[in-house]
């Protein structure tokens, strides 16, 4: 409590005996003033038939002011202390009245920031209709994929999209690439003539697979590794992590790595639309999951994708199943910011670059559950059509990231940001009041 009376009352201590003199005096004429009030009312009260306690005492009308020897203000702590005779609660210096009141008001402040983050008609339906016309360009235009004797083939979307990327990269050229030793890597064993530890699986359909130099994303961290050190890293078709160096290859490894990351990229970029293409991003770390009963044949789930990659689940058709899931993000965040807008939002505080709950208090909310409606859409598609090919990989880590933004919002961020918003409420009311109160000493002061 010391540590709070020199906080609060400190001000008083830097008056001199004679200030101190002319504080008490106003004081004892306020106190004065104050005490005819109250006897006046209490004769009026009289008057009227009430009846009063007899623990009012006055003397001469005047409420008694002690005399307060404010120069020793330990003295007057070790008083009071010994006066209250222990720790003092807060809520023993409100009436009953005033706790609930301060209660209900902290009670409408966090409401106040509830309502600013609650989502209203119009935000409900934006991420609703995102999530249904994402879902619907899944099931219709990209479609499932699955071998023919023209190449893979799956939606018109999907499609379309193929054949971009043969018009973009020429078979032609790029098989003049691959077969020049500027994109020849040492990771590309076909089989295992060439190896020293046998690699089960390794084979001409699946060795992209398998090597995780082929993997669109780990090629430029384990890729760019394996040139630069003259090995090929797998993960076969077990599970079984392997590391080794082909001998055969050891002329095509680089020592200079930016020459190693450019000739990685002409690796993919040959092999990108070969009939077994690059595999999707990341898809081969499913060769680890060596778990699961899946389907009438009981598959782990790394069988499960080795047949999906096998049947053209590959790196183009991954571009193929983002673009439905792109269009939900674009159409939730065009929608938000045209709707900041209109509410009176600057351009600049409307658009919608980031999910920063300080700036965008809704958006991250509505990308949760227009990418949930998506995916909810997307999990009926594969429970109807039984077929693990149906899976929106993009689609499905989306839903994952946005779910654990959102969780960690609700069980985190939104409390501290809750407990912030009304404690700078709180704060500045206290700024105001005590530049208030200073005011009236200075006045008192003067006077």
């Amino acid at each position: 409590m010391k540590n709070t009376f020199d906080d609060e009352l400190s001000i008083v201590i830097k008056y001199n005996d004679e200030e101190l003199d002319k504080i008490k005096n106003g004081i004892a004429e306020i106190g004065s003033e104050v005490g005819g009030c109250i006897c006046q009312s209490e004769e009026l009260l009289k008057g009227l038939g009430y009846s009063l306690p007899s623990t009012t005492s006055h003397v001469n009308n005047q409420l008694q002011i002690n005399d307060v020897d404010c120069s020793n203000w330990d003295s007057i702590v070790d008083e009071a202390k010994a006066y209250v005779g222990g720790d003092v609660s807060i809520d023993q210096l409100f009436t009953e009245k005033e706790i609930t009141s301060n209660e209900e008001y902290l009670i409408k402040l966090r409401e106040d920031f509830n309502a600013i983050h609650r989502l209203d008609a119009i935000d409900w339906t934006i991420p609703i209709v995102a999530g249904i016309l994402g879902g619907i360009m899944d099931i219709v235009l990209v479609g499932i994929p699955e071998r023919t004797k023209q190449g893979t083939s799956a939606g018109s979307l999907s499609n379309y999209i193929r054949g971009l990327f043969e018009k973009k990269f020429p078979p032609d050229e790029m098989e003049k690439l691959a077969n020049s030793k500027i994109s020849k890597v040492p990771f590309d064993a076909q089989d295992n003539r060439n190896t020293q530890v046998y690699v089960d699986g390794l084979s001409a359909y699946y060795h992209r697979l398998l090597e995780l130099g082929h993997d669109p994303i780990l090629a430029f961290v384990v890729g760019v590794l394996d040139v630069l050190k003259g090995t090929m890293t797998t993960i076969d078709k077990k599970g079984k992590l392997v590391i080794q160096v082909l001998d055969c290859y050891a002329d095509r490894g680089e020592t200079n790595l930016f020459a190693a990351i450019a000739k990685v990229l002409r690796h993919l970029k040959s092999d990108v639309i070969t009939s077994m293409g690059l595999p999707a991003p990341l898809i081969g770390l499913f060769n680890l999951f060596q778990f699961g009963s899946i389907g009438e044949f009981d598959q782990t789930i790394a069988e499960i994708v080795q047949g999906m990659y096998y049947e053209g689940y590959d790196f183009i058709h991954f571009c193929s199943m983002s673009i439905p899931t792109m269009i939900t993000e674009v159409i939730v965040r065009v929608s938000y910011s045209l709707k900041r807008k209109k509410e009176g939002h600057s351009l600049k505080e409307s658009v919608a670059f980031t999910t920063n709950r300080q700036k965008h208090p809704k958006l991250g909310t509505e990308l949760f559950l227009a990418h949930t409606v998506a995916t909810a859409i997307n999990a009926g598609k594969v429970y109807i059509s039984e077929n693990p090919l149906a899976i929106n990989y993009p689609q499905w880590i989306a839903f994952a990231k946005y779910s654990i933004s959102q969780l960690k919002w609700t069980l985190v961020k939104k409390p501290e940001m809750r407990y912030k918003y009304v404690q700078d409420i709180l704060d500045e009311e206290w700024l105001d009041t005590y530049k208030e109160t200073e005011i009236l000493w200075k006045e008192l002061n003067n006077s």
